[in-house]
């Protein structure tokens, strides 16, 4: 049951929303009853008029929680808004509708919860006060900030904490919320907790809350609210999480829950916090995992089949892997463009400007640009136009590079287009010469365009772009095939060799969860078709499948490897391949739940539900020997 006080400012009409799965109560308004509510697309709806006086708005509401369904994969747990509970922890999404609440606004707010024996529970914000008596947890939360929504979280949780003093000298209070089997874990996640925010704190201003929770959820999710992280029991057990995943959440306190996004016109926080956080990360490991995570990105984008991107503006949220590859991928390569443009000085102070200038404000894309464009002294409106509002990417081709005639030894034209209409691209190529490489940058805003490089020593060759830090579709050799070209690809078809019986059945749920579409199924006996293509079956069934079509046979790197064999298979003049070889119905219905966390690799080898071997084909990066 919940009781809820709404203090509404003067204002315009004003839309209230229930979900229509509770019982309202009692809804009144200054003491008077309220209008009768509408019931439409599962909520219940109160329209109030403009009001020129503040006005006190009380509910009474009950009702039946979902039950918890602890079995969800991380993608189905990202496609479920209801409202669950069970023994082993309840979440109420704000998106759920979970509490009566004024649509399309920003408020500050309280929150008494009051739980059974055994559990504890926790919303964003401070908490002022807790106690446990009588058989029962109360705890009161407070939020002075704006928010657009109050997420709430309950389970058996062991609770730890630790008064930190930031980088700033901020008091702030760090704690920890495990179930049971994560509980030993508390001290490390404090310590990692503590070193992100003063990092942060240094890199864009002071942190803007004085609590953060990392919380744990009996489901695979991994969300960021306001000063709290909800991740998933076995996500947080995994010893890479503190260095990778923790940090990203923890910068969302800043962005997307500090400063808010403009969802209308589209959301910058992912991309961002991707490139301040993860990406960032490796930089601090090495230039090589750095250009590994471009490469990763770019490898992506390159499988988004043309159509089915979007312009980046249009991104709001993770729906699909097509829409997490635009909104988090594009845009953080996006970041990494302008840092390159800018330079890190005004980069940073580009961040810190829009910090003090937006914090708890919803900020779009083009306050963005303004911040940027005012710490650089350039005018970016170009710059964001053009990767904001275009959907795919350039593709940009070494057409050529010959000595040039007049001094043979010392000078090469080199000839570059892409295509149209053009981007304005700054174009890094590497000129090889007798005495080593030599760096060049070219400026290309024409479909094609010949350039004259100059060089110290006799150049043999020119490479486009070999550290990948340019923004643009990767041509055919560059980007080896992985499996999310199949897995986000509507037009891939699907062959599932076994006849009947459990591998048939095996078969068929793995197609189905490796797809974010409904799968389109062939024939067996089908002819391989120029679509992208997945095929399942036994050892047997595949090399015969792969002989019959006259395609490459498995990869001796894999032979004999495990109970499964993945890999993937380019063609020239169709779509990839991706290929399931399993020993046995077991073997190919072990893989249902890992292998589609697995759409960056090119191949694989499991051992039951374990990885044991797996990555990406070699690329080869645009070449062309000088004449």
């Amino acid at each position: 049951m919940g009781e809820d006080r709404i203090s509404l400012a003067p204002g315009p009409a004003r839309t209230l929303a229930l979900a229509d799965r509770f019982n309202v109560g009692s809804a009144t308004i200054d003491g008077k009853p309220a209008p009768a509510p509408l019931r439409e697309n599962g909520l219940i709806v109160w329209t109030l008029p403009a009001s020129d006086r503040p006005r006190v708005i009380r509910f009474t509401w009950s009702g039946t929680l979902a039950p918890l369904d602890a079995t969800l994969d991380h993608r189905q747990t990202l496609s479920v808004i209801a409202p669950v509970s069970g023994e082993q922890g309840t979440f109420l999404p704000a998106s759920a509708r979970w509490y009566p609440n004024v649509e399309d606004a920003f408020a500050s707010f309280r929150v008494a919860l009051d739980l059974p024996q055994g559990q504890k529970g926790l919303v964003p914000g401070r908490l002022v006060e807790e106690t446990e008596t009588n058989g029962r947890y109360r705890a009161r939360f407070e939020f002075a900030a704006p928010v657009d929504g109050i997420d709430l979280m309950a389970g058996p949780y062991r609770v730890e904490s630790r008064d930190v003093r930031s980088a700033s000298g901020k008091a702030v209070k760090l704690r920890t919320y495990f179930h049971p089997q994560a509980a030993d874990l508390a001290g490390p996640y404090l310590d990692a907790v503590a070193r992100y925010v003063d990092l942060y704190e240094r890199r864009i201003g002071e942190y803007p809350f004085t609590e953060f929770s990392v919380v744990s959820s009996p489901t695979p999710t991994g969300f960021g609210m306001p000063t709290l992280t909800y991740l998933g029991i076995d996500v947080v057990r995994l010893p890479f999480i503190r260095d990778t995943s923790l940090g990203h959440e923890v910068l969302h306190n800043w962005w997307g829950n500090g400063v808010y996004p403009d969802y209308s016109r589209g959301n910058w926080s992912e991309g961002l916090t991707t490139f301040m956080a993860d990406y960032a990360y490796k930089e601090r490991e090495s230039a090589e995992a750095a250009r590994e995570m471009r490469l990763a990105w770019l490898r992506d984008l390159a499988a988004v089949p043309p159509g089915q991107d979007r312009p980046l503006v249009e991104f709001t949220s993770r729906t699909h892997g097509t829409s997490q590859i635009v909104g988090y991928n594009k845009a953080a390569m996006m970041f990494f463009a302008l840092r390159d443009l800018i330079g890190e000085q005004a980069f940073d102070e580009g961040l810190r400007r829009f910090w003090r200038e937006y914090r708890f404000r919803a900020a779009s894309w083009a306050d963005l640009e303004r911040a940027f464009s005012q710490s650089s002294g350039r005018d970016l409106k170009p710059f964001f136009a053009q990767w904001l509002e275009r959907a795919g990417l350039p593709s940009v081709r070494l057409v050529d590079a010959k000595a040039d005639a007049g001094d043979r030894h010392q000078r090469v034209s080199v000839t570059i287009e892409q295509g149209t209409p053009p981007y304005r691209l700054r174009v890094p190529l590497v000129v090889r010469t007798e005495s080593g490489d030599e760096t060049r940058h070219v400026d290309l805003d024409r479909e094609r365009t010949t350039f004259v490089l100059e060089s110290a020593a006799r150049p043999t060759a020119v490479v486009l772009d070999p550290d990948l830090r340019m923004l643009r579709r990767l041509g055919t050799g560059e980007s080896p095939p992985i499996l999310r070209q199949v897995m986000i690809d509507p037009a891939t078809m699907t062959i599932l060799l076994p006849s009947a019986g459990n591998v048939l059945d095996a078969a068929r749920e793995l197609a189905t969860r490796l797809q974010d579409h409904a799968p389109r199924f062939l024939a067996a006996d089908a002819p391989a078709p120029a679509a992208p293509l997945l095929v399942i079956g036994l050892e047997a069934e595949i090399d015969a499948w792969l002989a019959k079509n006259r395609l490459p046979a498995r990869p001796e790197s894999l032979e004999g490897k495990g109970t499964a064999q993945v890999w993937t298979i380019a063609r020239s003049d169709a779509g990839p391949v991706v290929v399931v070889s399993a020993r046995d119905a077991a073997a190919l219905a072990a893989l249902v739940r890992p292998l589609p966390h697995y759409g960056r690799q090119s191949y694989l080898a499991f051992d039951g539900a374990k990885a044991i071997e797996r990555g990406v084909w070699p690329s080869r990066p645009q070449t062309a020997t000088i004449r």
